[in-house]
C-alpha cells in the first residue's frame, strides 16, 4: 500500500458531528497511515513546518479532509498551507517535493448539496472550491484525483435526534466513498 496522509483541517472536531465520523472510519481502516489532525497539532496556528513537510515527502496520496466554511477551507487549513506549501519546496525552480504525489479533497458542507449550483447559489462546488485546490496543487505539480464532496451535514441540525441520525448515515456513506477512492489509488 502507498504511503497515505491524511490532514484533517477542521477547527474543532469536538463540535463535528460527520468530520469525526470520516476520521474514525478512516483510522479503523487505515491504521498505517498518516494523520495530520490540525487543531490538535496546532490549537495556536503556530505549524511546525518541518515537521509537516518531512509527513508530506513521505506520502504517495494526501487527502485533505474538512468542512468548507465561508465557499472555502477553514482558516486553519489556510493556513497550513501557507506555512508549509512555500517556494523551494513545494514549487519555484528547486521546490518539487510534492511533484505527482496524489491529492484527494474530502469535504462536508452544512447546506445541501444542491444548493452549490448556478440556479440557487450562482456557483458550482468545482467553481467555489475545486478551482482553488486544483490551482493549488497544479502550481505544486500535484495530481488532483476524484474530489468527495457531502451536503447537508450541518452541525446545527445535530440537536434534532432525526436530523443527528441523518448527519451520522451521510458521514458515514461520505467515508465509503473515500475509502473507495483512497483503495482505488493504493
Amino acid at each position: 500500500m502507498n504511503n497515505v496522509l491524511i490532514v484533517s483541517g477542521h477547527t474543532d472536531l469536538n463540535d463535528s458531528v460527520a468530520n469525526e465520523i470520516v476520521l474514525q472510519r478512516l483510522k479503523a481502516k487505515y491504521p498505517d497511515a498518516e494523520f495530520s489532525i490540525l487543531s490538535e497539532l496546532y490549537p495556536d496556528f503556530k505549524i511546525d513546518v518541518d515537521k509537516e513537510q518531512e509527513k508530506l515527502r513521505r506520502a504517495d496520496i494526501i487527502v485533505w479532509q474538512f468542512p468548507m466554511f465561508w465557499y472555502s477551507m477553514p482558516s486553519i487549513m489556510h493556513r497550513w498551507i501557507e506555512d508549509v506549501f512555500v517556494h523551494g519546496f513545494s514549487h519555484g525552480s528547486t521546490g518539487h517535493a510534492l511533484k505527482g504525489k496524489k491529492l484527494i479533497a474530502s469535504f462536508t458542507t452544512g447546506g445541501p448539496e444542491d444548493y452549490y449550483s448556478h440556479d440557487m447559489l450562482g456557483y458550482t462546488i468545482e467553481e467555489l472550491l475545486m478551482s482553488q485546490i486544483r490551482s493549488i496543487a497544479g502550481l505544486c505539480e500535484m495530481k488532483v484525483e476524484n474530489f468527495v464532496f457531502t451536503g447537508g451535514v450541518s452541525y446545527s441540525m445535530r440537536t434534532n435526534p432525526e436530523q443527528l441520525e441523518g448527519i451520522k448515515q451521510l458521514a458515514d456513506g461520505h467515508a465509503s466513498r473515500l475509502i473507495d477512492e483512497i483503495d482505488r489509488l493504493a
